[in-house]
């Protein structure tokens, strides 16, 4: 008997959670600590490659949890951390006070996959102290009817606001004790994507053998699109589970393509007006827009005697000049076009139209 708890006695085992075989399990290297200081959370029993998140909470015990959910701990001084290959960590993170009263503890879940915990007991020096509240057993909520989103998109979500519902369901209490401001975690999962969890406490009290209808506010990021599924849960039960697919937000789409053309048209026009500006100017400005004259060529025509036509002479289209070397009438007048005086068409004279 004295051989067998030798080892117990020489090496006591440290301070934490210490859970079944099998489960995770969390380890401090103090018990207590002041606000400011600093201690290490080691863990073992993790699922390899996790996500951890670690915070001090108080009003919570092992047995019972943290009681009102993450709003009891110091989240802002939070720690996240990674396990690896094995499944273990060790994380230094601040002492900080939360907004509970103790008895605290070092609260350590996980953050995404499937969901698992373990709290150690903690002492932040200094902090009060105020007990428990009285834990009443008996209260079990169930859902009794099928949960929906209600609620519409406005023209805002068209331009990628984040889309907002409202998930609408029914609680009713089957146990032997009233249920008061139960605290429900909400979860949003993407794809094949685990989800992620937020907890959203309702106010009100639900009597043995009674039902409520309960809202809480969904709320997916700033242009979010596709297949979601909405889940609730209470404390470690998935109650239901609710699917969600949000369009698409053209808006945002049309916003681009549309920049894409003002944008190079506005700055080709600018860079024009540009150039347009700092070209150098032609001393022969008088010149219209669009005809282009050689300084030389205007000097050679200007020296150029002017022809001059005599009087009463009518001008000769170059197609009816007479060739040279001929002689007659039509060589100082232009043919008459068509016709001539004598073959003119009158009144008086009949046609040969129509005889034979």
């Amino acid at each position: 008997m004295l051989v067998a708890l030798l080892p117990a006695l020489l090496f006591p085992p440290a301070a934490g959670a210490r859970a079944a075989d099998g489960r995770p399990t969390v380890t401090l290297s103090q018990q207590q600590a002041g606000k400011g200081g600093e201690i290490t959370v080691k863990g073992s029993g993790w699922r390899p490659h996790a996500l951890l998140m670690m915070l001090i909470c108080g009003q919570s015990a092992p047995g019972r949890g943290v009681i009102g959910g993450t709003n009891s701990c110091s989240n802002a001084d939070g720690r996240a951390v990674t396990t690896d290959a094995k499944g273990t960590f060790s994380k230094k993170m601040p002492v900080a006070e939360p907004p509970e009263p103790c008895p605290c503890v070092v609260h350590v879940a996980t953050v995404t996959g499937e969901q698992a915990l373990a709290d150690a007991v903690f002492v932040v020096a200094g902090h009060p102290v105020a007990p428990l509240p009285k834990q009443t057993d008996g209260g079990k909520l169930a859902v009794l009817a099928a949960t929906r989103l209600e609620g519409d998109s406005g023209i805002l979500t068209w331009f990628g606001a984040p889309p907002a519902r409202k998930l609408v369901f029914t609680v009713g209490n089957l146990g032997s004790a009233p249920v008061k401001d139960p605290v429900f975690e909400v979860g949003t999962a993407h794809g094949v994507f685990a989800p992620q969890w937020e907890e959203q406490q309702w106010r009100g009290t639900v009597a043995p053998g009674r039902r409520a209808q309960i809202e809480l506010p969904v709320e997916l990021a700033t242009g979010a699109h596709g297949d979601y599924r909405i889940s609730l849960r209470y404390g470690t039960k998935v109650l239901a589970e609710q699917p969600w697919r949000v369009g698409r937000p053209w808006g945002v789409t049309l916003f681009w393509i549309l920049l894409c053309v003002v944008v190079p048209a506005a700055v080709f026009r600018i860079g024009m007006a540009i150039v347009d500006k700092v070209r150098p100017r032609t001393p022969y400005a008088s010149v219209r827009p669009g005809r282009h004259r050689h300084p030389q060529l205007t000097e050679v025509t200007a020296k150029l005697p002017r022809l001059r036509r005599a009087p009463g002479t009518i001008p000769v289209h170059p197609a009816t000049a007479p060739l040279p070397g001929r002689t007659g009438p039509a060589a100082g007048t232009a043919a008459l076009p068509w016709f001539t005086p004598e073959s003119a068409p009158s009144e008086n004279r009949p046609t040969t139209k129509g005889h034979s």
